[in-house]
This record gives C-alpha cells, structure tokens and sequence, in this order.
C-alpha cells in the first residue's frame, strides 16, 4: 500500500534500545526497547515499512518507518459503567424538575 505526499499516517520508531534504558527502570521495562509511535501528515510518497518524515499536528517533524495509512484511534474508556450512566439524568430531575 502507498501514501501520498500529505496523507494522514502513522510512522514507528524505536527511540532506545533495550541495552540503552536507563539502568534504574524496572526489570521488565529494561527487556524491551522504549517505542515512539507517532501520527501526521507524510511528508513524501513512501510505501510501508519506508523510513519517512511526518509533520504532526503541532509542527513538529518527526522520522520513522510507515506503519499505517490514515490510521484511526482504536482506544475506548473501558465498559459502560451503569451507575455512572444514571447520573445525568437524575441529577437533571433534581437540578431543573424536583426544584420548581
């Protein structure tokens, strides 16, 4: 798959090696590299797995491999808590019915 100068991307690189972390950090951090994933438009047309340059959002330009093509944000809060989801409605009731 291939990007187009100014398309929306994910790049990935690795910013320390395992053998470069900080002698202090815990033992199972230490075992693997620290990773820099990052979002922005691609500066060049690149294929994935290519090392390209993207601008972010906030101007900054940063380098890494091609991970993904207009990448979409995969993270959620967790599971619907049905407690928290009766809040607003009864504070409502109280707010603006119960107080007139």
């Amino acid at each position: 798959m291939k990007a187009i100068k100014g398309q929306w991307v994910k790049i990935h690189s690795i910013v320390l090696t395992s053998e470069e972390r900080a002698p202090q950090v815990p033992e199972d951090t230490k075992n693997v590299p620290l990773e820099l994933w990052v979002k922005g438009y691609v500066l060049s047309d690149a294929e994935i797995g290519d090392l390209v340059e993207v601008k972010t959002m906030t101007g900054r330009i940063v380098e890494g491999n091609l991970a993904e093509i207009n990448p979409t944000y995969r993270h959620s809060f967790g599971d619907n808590i049905p407690e928290l989801l009766e809040i607003g409605p009864k504070l409502r009731k109280i707010l603006f019915e119960d107080g007139e």
